[in-house]
């Protein structure tokens, strides 16, 4: 909850200090007191015993001036609700696969038949945006490797930018290895702990400069987890050129023996999906298997209120000065 405080409430038991004065300390008469400022002449005051007085009037303006002058010294802050604040976050790198291949429609989503990519823009998007306090990226490769997001903690635009991938955007073919690669000298830079790559394929290395095992065994000296996820049905009905219909699988290009081996060379673990249904389940595992940091520590946001006790003061003090000069000739207008 939202609130004002103070830094140092302690200096309000001055507050009492100029009446103190005021009440204890002898009077000092008043001609030993030859104020030589012509604006300040006219807080001089004499009575009988030719003593300097304060009017009630005038010792209420000093008082509040001292209230105020007391504010600003303890310096007030308005004092925000907690923000919750992440202890450590990962470095989370997903790399998706646009070959041609990914085009096939053996997904479903919302009871529609729809194509690999499609299945995967609204799996891992949905993944992506749980992921607070983690900073994600997103390499896409086909025949070349490219960063298309870098790290970031701004989920919003990493799934922007997921949703706007395309098909062969990097070329038909697939090169995982160059995919590996890519995501080591991109991480490699970020702390060791939580450097962490998840890789999505549905095909074999194609493509690159990198032999796929032993880029993992680069990501392993680099300190880097592969999460390896091959996506692609095992059995779909297509249609003939005669318009009969038969079933084949249009996964049998999936080289599986390399994903797994990647993965656990890395410390990591491969995953089949063979349905949208399964790729989410995949992806809710990984929100598991690398947890979201508790939030343990809070930030309230704090604001000084320092310079409205001080304008507030400042304000007083012209305003009195002013009344003090105008208020004769006022006077010998209205009389």
């Amino acid at each position: 909850m939202s609130q004002l405080d103070f830094v140092w409430p302690w200096v309000f038991l001055l507050l009492p200090l100029p009446w103190l004065i005021y009440r204890f300390l002898p009077e000092v008469p008043a001609q030993q007191v030859q104020l030589k400022v012509s604006w300040l002449a006219q807080y001089r005051t004499t009575n009988k015993d030719q003593s300097v007085g304060l009017s009630t009037g005038r010792l209420a303006l000093i008082c509040l001036l001292w209230l105020l002058l007391l504010t600003a010294t303890s310096h007030p802050q308005w004092v925000g609700d907690a923000v919750p604040i992440p202890n450590k976050g990962r470095d989370l790198l997903l790399a998706v696969d646009l070959s041609g291949s990914m085009q096939i429609p053996d997904m479903t989503l919302k009871q529609q038949s729809v194509d690999r990519l499609t299945a995967v823009k609204e799996i891992v998007s949905n993944f992506v945006l749980k992921r607070e306090g983690d900073r994600l990226g997103l390499v896409v490769f086909g025949t070349q490797a490219y960063l298309h997001v870098p790290l970031t903690h701004d989920r919003n635009t990493v799934a922007a930018q997921l949703s706007e991938i395309q098909l062969r955007m990097a070329g038909e073919n697939t090169a995982i290895g160059d995919a590996i690669g890519l995501g080591i000298k991109r991480l490699k830079a970020q702390p060791e702990e939580g450097r962490i790559l998840i890789l999505l394929t549905d095909g074999a290395n194609t493509a690159g400069s990198i032999d796929p095992i032993q880029a993992s065994q680069l990501a392993a000296g680099a300190k880097v987890k592969i999460y390896t996820i091959g996506i692609g049905a095992e059995s779909m009905e297509v249609e003939s050129l005669f318009g009969m219909t038969r079933r084949v699988n249009p996964s049998q290009d999936l080289d599986e023996y390399s994903l797994r081996t990647i993965a656990s060379n890395t410390g990591g673990s491969y995953f089949r999906a063979r349905s949208t249904e399964e790729l989410s389940a995949i992806y809710q595992e990984l929100d598991r298997l690398e947890p979201i940091e508790q939030q343990s520590q809070v930030f309230r946001p704090r604001h000084s209120l320092l310079h409205w006790p001080l304008l507030s003061a400042l304000l007083l003090v012209m305003t009195s000065l002013v009344w003090s000069l105008i208020k004769k000739p006022i006077r010998r207008l209205l009389s």
